[in-house]
């Protein structure tokens, strides 16, 4: 019997490294299924490599709990603080355009508990026990603030537009007095740090009669420290001062928040009374608008960017637990194994400030990066020493892998993310905004009281006359005092009558494409007329648009502009309608030009008759 051969070495080398190839491919597969949305990767590089790190190192004893798969699907949060009375329900109630379960508005400190006011089928209230138990919320983690402040917290849950797209959370007066901080029975400001590190903005509430910043106030700024980002500041109850007065008070503003914000940016501050009642000074009417227009717009592009406040939330508290593990590995180094434990516990917190110092020389760390040393030293009081662990180098180069690959990998996966959504018919990320309530009614185009209705190149859009007409006057004495050739100006007269203005080159050269339609480098009785307007529009400080847009009125002519080469069929055909904005194209004619008329009217120098 013949006996069988044994395979070679190469035979196996090569089966061996196909087995292990196809392995690797099925992973790679696996692992990019999984990451097959952003919220999904986010969750599972938590769980399998940040996670290990922060329950190694009792990460969730000293900063925040872990996070939970709501965290990561929730949608965007707005968190509204603010002194007591200062407007924060009726803001809420502004926004939505209805009233919410446990609405309470009065001038005194009406609303005594958090309310996250939430989209739901039907309206009703959940009591915070019950809401923290819920698998589908992202509110769990506030068990750890017990029983006293789940009392005081509920889930308003209406249908409503604008809770489709975001959650609010009203949040209780700040009073003044030590006695109203021990009174809660809970930790106040723990809760706002809570909130702070999982919502997507952050609106501080002052009133315009009201500016002081009580200790409670300031303490709980305090506590939003970190997320500066997502801070923004509003001054309500604007209308109750004069035009004199509101520039005090937003000086005044701005001066005490300078003492309260530790850093050297200047936070940006919204103007404006966001209710429905009638103003009691109207004269600033108009700023109020704009204000609130900025405001708005702010909070409508946060369904747009939650998924990279995510990201960038994850990547700030990987940070920070990679810092923690370094201080507690350091701290466990320094503690003795058998006796005066105690004593070296107090030592080694007295000298936290050195400790501090040494990890950031020894691994090269911003000091950003470090948690407030007064807090820490506040946990550390507490924490036995002794179950700290040592320094565990696989766990931190997990991370920082998830850092350098991990992390840009899901940066990249956003923009494909809007492709396949678009792709798949879903509406592009540009509809990703807040949509009904108030948001609605401040951009409503169907009615004259929409954002920029009737103003700057809005303007004269349903009226029949050109709306360069109503300063024509002006302009053709102008015209005619430049002394123009065959009815035209040249660029260098143009040019020295458009200087006058004081406008950067950059923006006449933009006013001059507008204006010049038939593009011979001239400009005619109309054109000039045109650019002189698109000029004042501009030193009013409107935009100008980067095309005049096409307009279909009722009296629409037709207008040759540009007749240099008569023999041609193809001509270029200007449409004037009666208002400001133009549009141009090539229309090819196939019949010939029985008739070229002059038209002695403001909107063409020409007529033509196609036979």
């Amino acid at each position: 019997m013949k006996k069988r051969q044994a395979p070679s070495p190469s035979f196996a080398a090569s089966i061996r490294n196909s087995i292990i190839g196809t392995l690797t491919r099925k992973k790679r597969i696996q692992h990019e299924d999984v990451l097959e949305t952003v919220s999904d990767g986010l969750k599972k590089i938590y769980k399998q490599k940040l996670l290990p790190l922060e329950e190694h190192y009792k990460f969730h004893d000293f900063h925040s709990p872990a996070l939970d798969d709501p965290d990561f699907t929730a949608k965007p949060m707005i968190l509204l603080v603010g002194q007591y009375s200062t407007g924060k329900t009726t803001f809420i109630r502004y926004l939505l355009e209805q009233d919410f379960p446990g609405i309470r508005i009065g001038p005194e400190p009406t609303t005594d508990r958090f309310i996250a006011v939430m989209d739901g089928d039907e309206e009703g209230v959940v009591p915070g026990n019950a809401l923290v138990v819920d698998a589908n919320k992202q509110f769990r983690a506030l068990t750890r603030f017990g029983n006293a402040f789940l009392n005081r917290f509920q889930c308003s849950t209406l249908k409503n537009e604008v809770l489709s797209s975001v959650t609010i959370v009203d949040t209780p007066g700040i009073l003044s007095g030590e006695k109203q901080r021990l009174d809660r029975g809970y930790d106040f400001s723990g809760v706002l740090e809570w909130f702070a590190e999982r919502v997507d903005r952050i609106i501080l509430l002052f009133d315009a009669h009201k500016l002081d910043i009580s200790d409670e106030f300031k303490r709980c700024i305090e506590a939003l420290a970190g997320n500066e980002d997502k801070i923004r500041i509003v001054l309500n109850k604007s209308d109750m001062v004069d035009h004199q007065q509101l520039m005090r008070v937003y000086g005044a503003l701005m001066w005490s928040l300078g003492k309260v914000f530790k850093t050297p940016e200047v936070s940006r501050v919204y103007i404006g009374s966001f209710w429905n009642e009638p103003l009691h000074y109207d004269v600033n009417r108009r700023l109020f608008q704009d204000e609130q227009h900025d405001l708005f717009s702010d909070l409508q592009s946060l369904p747009r960017n939650a998924a990279l406040r995510k990201l960038n939330d994850l990547i700030k508290r990987a940070r920070l637990a990679k810092v923690h593990a370094y201080i507690i590995a350091e701290l466990r180094k320094g503690m003795p194994s058998m006796i005066g434990k105690e004593k070296k516990k107090k030592e080694l917190i007295a000298k936290l400030d050195k400790i501090y110092e040494q990890i950031q020389r020894e691994h090269n760390i911003s000091p950003g990066d470090f948690p407030d040393i007064t807090k820490m030293r506040e946990h550390l009081q507490n924490a036995d020493f002794t179950k700290f662990n040592p320094i565990k180098p696989k766990l931190l180069e997990v991370v920082d892998g998830m850092l350098a690959t991990d992390i840009a990998r899901l940066m990249a996966q956003i923009p494909k993310e809007e492709a396949i959504q678009i792709a798949n018919g879903m509406p592009p990320k540009e509809r990703e905004t807040v949509h009904g309530g108030a948001f609605d009614r401040a951009a409503e185009s169907e009615t004259p009281f929409g954002f920029g209705k009737g103003e700057g190149f809005d303007k004269g859009r349903d009226e029949s006359e050109w709306v360069v007409s109503r300063e024509r006057f002006k302009f053709d004495e102008q015209f005619d005092s430049l002394n123009p050739v065959d009815g035209k100006l040249n660029g260098r007269t143009a040019k020295d009558h458009m200087l006058k203005s004081k406008l950067p080159n950059s923006v006449l050269g933009k006013i001059w494409k507008l204006a010049d339609v038939d593009k011979d480098g001239f400009l005619d009785a109309d054109e000039f007329a045109l650019a002189n307007y698109l000029i004042n529009l501009k030193l009013e400080g409107h935009e100008l648009p980067n095309e005049l847009e096409r307009k279909i009125l009722k009296h629409l002519t037709v207008c040759i502009l540009n007749l240099k080469n008569k023999e041609s069929s193809a001509y270029k055909i200007i449409y004037v309608s009666n208002s400001l904005f133009l549009y141009s194209s090539n229309i090819i004619f196939t019949g010939e030009i029985s008739t070229i008329a002059y038209c002695s009217g403001s909107s063409c120098n020409y007529i033509i008759f196609i036979s």
